[in-house]
């Protein structure tokens, strides 16, 4: 969001994010990163969970629904300037595919704080008001979609470990563009890009985000020898999967598993 911020676009071209195009205004209208809020859902429209639901395939297994909530909030949480969530969002929490529920009371709106009580998706049709038009295709998702106690404690647990590396790195808490330009980079950028990954480099840190459904490698050369490891958060916290994020050092090759997103920081 930072007007003067400029990067490589997947065209391979230098841009400013005041020249990239959002819905025919300019993406990028920031003077200072405290300036924007990064969120991946708020109170309006459909929370996290229920869009996820009307865009993943709808056989995509619960494991991987939740961990691409996780992945979705992580754009925020390891942005700079501030970022929130929605209450709940890190629960997977549902309003039963509702996009207005201001006026939907507690059937839609309950926050299920026992994973014992689901996630509220699958209460009912959302009301006739603002979602009618999607009822053809709500309705069946509603029956099959469905997540339980390991989905909904293994998604908040990942995403408190990525505010534990938000709030212990200070990198992530940048207070100019300056300070942005200098320290954060994409040094994989451009035509040869991996469609669905984004590889972030912050100071000493380098975030890999996979929202492919497969294992990612992504060699960035003049990271080889510099003796990057899996932080410390992820590596001994509540995501089994990141675990098996690796660094290779002699190429400078970070490999992290689908759907993750793994934080490296420089060893010692």
């Amino acid at each position: 969001n930072l007007a003067d911020y400029a990067f490589t676009d997947t065209d391979g071209k230098e841009v400013k994010g005041s020249e990239v195009d959002y819905n025919g205004a300019p993406a990028g209208y920031a003077a200072a990163p405290g300036d924007a809020l990064a969120y991946a859902d708020a109170h309006d429209n459909e929370s996290l969970f229920d869009a996820l639901a009307f865009k993943l395939p709808k056989d995509t297994s619960a494991d991987d629904r939740a961990r691409m909530q996780v992945l979705a909030m992580a754009t925020a949480a390891l942005s700079q300037g501030p970022a929130l969530s929605q209450a709940g969002t890190d629960l997977l929490r549902s309003k039963s595919l509702d996009r207005n529920s201001y006026d939907s009371g507690d059937w839609f709106n309950a926050l299920h704080w026992n994973c014992a009580d689901g996630n509220g998706f699958g209460r009912g049709l959302p009301p006739a008001a603002d979602n009618q038009d999607k009822w053809p295709y709500a309705k069946p998702l509603l029956s099959d979609v469905q997540v339980g106690c390991p989905q909904i404690n293994g998604a908040s647990a990942a995403y408190q470990d990525l505010l534990k590396i938000r709030t212990s790195e200070k990198d992530f808490s940048l207070t100019t563009a300056g300070q942005v330009q200098s320290r954060l980079s994409f040094p994989l950028s451009g035509k040869e890009e991996t469609p669905g990954v984004i590889t972030m480099r912050l100071g000493d840190l380098v975030v890999v985000f996979n929202a492919t459904p497969q294992e990612q490698r992504q060699r960035v050369t003049d990271a080889a020898g510099t003796g990057y490891r899996l932080h410390p958060v992820q590596a001994s916290g509540a995501d089994g999967a990141v675990k098996k994020a690796a660094y290779a050092d002699e190429t400078g090759t970070f490999t992290v598993p689908a759907r993750t997103v793994a934080v490296f920081t420089r060893a010692g």
